[in-house]
């Protein structure tokens, strides 16, 4: 374990690493600081990271195994300790490493008795093992483990599908995310007259990635997503270019918006984000499913649009138009 003491810092904005650990092959730990920060940009940052740490980083992971001798998911083989489920949920744990794109193949092939490992698990070049000593089956007669399977790097986490696939192959829920953990905390503290931040995030990986590399990929990655807004054009938005078809009925906020004679309050209500308004959970989840984020997007709705939407009431418009103060 290496442990370093924090210093604040009153230099240009800088991150370092101050814990770092390997608790096994499977779990690795870091700890990083950035500062210094103004206030309220530890939040920011921190949120944003751990969004992306978690759901931004691509993993390696299988996906599905095949076996003609398994007549289903919930059988037991006479001579394998484990249930086939078992099995599955033990190929479901093997971490992987890996540089592919999309998906490959990889295969199983055991002669019992004796215990199968992922060391069994015959691999392309460009997958690794991060522990070769993970238990998958233990064989407990002189016969034959022969499984195919397929191995996947993608991003997230995905459901099985079985109806997606033959009798004879099982799907294996998938969990790409090589990050098992991100938090982030924030410490503030005075510097002169100006109050300052300083930002904690903690990363734990399953051995795939340092919690370094972790970091270094979820911040490219992050910087990806905005690179859009940086080379977009300016665009003026006019509110008369967003009005609702004439022959649909209008909310009443979509009169008052569009009078000549604007006050502050009715031109902020474009930039207010529906998160920020006290609706009922069922009808914040309501606009959310349809993509409504802002009461800019609410303008571009009708009621009859809104009515449409499903478990949506009528009754709901009065929340809305109760959430605006109209």
């Amino acid at each position: 374990m290496v442990q370093e003491k924090v210093i604040v810092s009153t230099q240009p904005l800088q991150w370092k690493c101050v814990e770092s650990r390997a608790d096994s092959k499977r779990l690795y730990y870091g700890r990083f600081l950035m500062a210094p920060l103004m206030r309220g940009q530890g939040d920011t940052i921190g949120i944003a990271m751990r969004r992306a740490l978690l759901g931004e980083i691509e993993g390696t992971c299988i996906t599905s195994a095949k076996s003609e001798k398994i007549p289903h998911e919930y059988s037991n083989i006479a001579g394998i300790q484990e249930s086939v489920h078992e099995i599955l949920m033990n190929l479901k744990e093997i971490v992987l490493r890996s540089n592919l794109y999309g998906t490959c193949d990889a295969s199983i092939c055991s002669k019992g008795p004796g215990y199968v490992t992922a060391h069994d698990i015959i691999l392309p070049p460009s997958v690794e093992i991060v522990d070769k000593t993970q238990h998958i089956a233990n064989l407990t007669e002189p016969i034959h483990l022969c499984i195919e399977l397929q191995i996947e790097r993608n991003r997230g986490y995905r459901i099985k599908a079985p109806k997606k696939f033959q009798n004879v192959t099982y799907p294996i829920d998938a969990i790409f995310m090589p990050v098992r953990n991100a938090n982030h905390s924030i410490h503030s503290y005075v510097n002169g007259n100006e109050k300052q931040e300083l930002l904690f995030l903690e990363i734990w990986t399953n051995g795939s990635l340092t919690p370094k590399e972790a970091l270094h990929e979820a911040s490219r990655n992050l910087i990806d997503l905005f690179i859009p807004f940086l080379n977009a054009e300016e665009e003026n938005f006019h509110l008369e270019n967003h009005q609702p078809k004439e022959n649909l009925p209008l909310f009443n906020f979509h009169r008052r918006l569009a009078k000549p004679k604007k006050t502050k309050k009715e031109v902020a209500l474009k930039y207010i984000f529906i998160d920020q308004s006290e609706l009922p959970p069922r009808v914040y989840n309501c606009l959310k499913t349809s993509n409504i984020n802002t009461f800019l997007d609410l303008l571009n709705n009708s009621q009859e649009d809104l009515l449409k939407i499903k478990d949506f009431r009528r009754e709901d418009v009065k929340h809305i138009m109760n959430a605006l103060e109209i």
